[in-house]
């Protein structure tokens, strides 16, 4: 039986075991349709880094603007979930679909089995019902087609495997008894402190868009206490101040702990540097910007709903 969507945070999250050389992952199309070389680029590169990839339906479908009817990718979505054998779950790339699937989710199954899950964009609504509803610590990284099959730069590929694998030494640091986290940025790409402070929290958040569109549904986020990842691409300005309004006005900036702002090309802080001075700041939470993060190359990969500690001194 499914679970009902709930609004609260879960106190507990559980870390899925992650990833060992062989193991098998299951790469499937959440959203929109797959190319075809992009996909088949990306599944070797998945198998060069000692996975085993089981290719899902969903990535060979085309439904106008899917891949796929609603019921063959929430078919995929649970079987990779169900099967014992899989230890983690790839999406293959972005586009527009994964909140179709939200209401009809089996909430129960996703939570009963914890894996490694990694996409980004569009993807973003599931993480949050994943995070929020099931408790579970989901990756904010780069997909199979999207991004593997057009080849990872050595910094993107360094992080995404110093996050996802067991045996490897953790330089982007899960966090310590004490929460520590570490966010090291790409050579010639500084972090920039909006607001000093401390915070501590669940890391939230994903793709701008998402998450305004998320507002007045049983499945939008809920930031209470946690910190505010943010990020976007190809939007104006006054779009972004928009998409960002709707986040003040439903609350979402003031109840966070923290916020911190990825990649937002071609915009730059200049750019948004309207709605940053008028809509962040006054908020007065400890704010980072130009987290190498999102639909940029290098990126970085993030644990949500794992806890985390900003702290920032100007």
């Amino acid at each position: 039986m499914n679970a009902k969507p709930v609004r609260y945070w879960l106190k507990v999250m559980n870390r899925p075991e992650l990833l060992r050389p062989g193991d098998t992952v299951a790469i499937i199309a959440t959203s929109g349709p797959c190319d075809s070389e992009l996909l088949a680029a990306g599944v070797k590169a998945v198998k060069d880094m000692g996975l085993m990839p089981w290719v899902m339906e969903s990535c060979y479908l085309r439904h106008g603007f899917l891949a796929g009817a609603d019921d063959i990718r929430l078919r995929d979505l649970h079987m990779a979930f169900a099967a014992p054998y899989v230890r983690g779950i790839f999406v293959a790339r972005g586009g527009y679909g994964a909140q179709r699937l939200l209401k009809d989710l089996d909430y129960d199954l996703i939570r009963c089995n914890p894996k490694v899950f990694v996409g980004y964009s569009d993807v973003t609504a599931l993480h949050v019902v994943f995070n929020q509803i099931c408790g579970l610590v989901t990756f904010h990284g780069p997909m199979v087609a999207s991004d593997f099959g057009r080849g990872l730069d050595p910094f993107t590929m360094d992080a995404f495997k110093r996050m996802i694998f067991a045996d490897r030494d953790i330089r982007l640091k899960p966090p310590s008894k004490k929460g520590d986290f570490s966010l090291v940025n790409p050579p010639g790409r500084p972090l920039t402190i909006i607001v000093s402070g401390y915070a501590k929290g669940p890391l939230v958040g994903g793709n701008l868009c998402l998450l305004a569109a998320s507002i007045g549904t049983p499945y939008e986020i809920n930031t209470h206490g946690c910190i505010l990842f943010l990020e976007e691409t190809g939007e104006d300005p006054y779009r972004i101040d928009r998409m960002l309004l709707q986040l003040k006005y439903a609350g979402k900036l003031s109840n966070a702990a923290g916020i911190i702002l990825g990649d937002f090309g071609p915009q730059t802080l200049e750019d948004l540097h309207i709605s940053i001075n008028e809509l962040i700041i006054p908020e007065g939470k400890p704010t980072l910007a130009n987290l190498a993060c999102g639909h940029t190359s290098p990126t970085l990969t993030l644990p949500l709903g794992q806890c985390i500690q900003l702290q920032l001194r100007g």
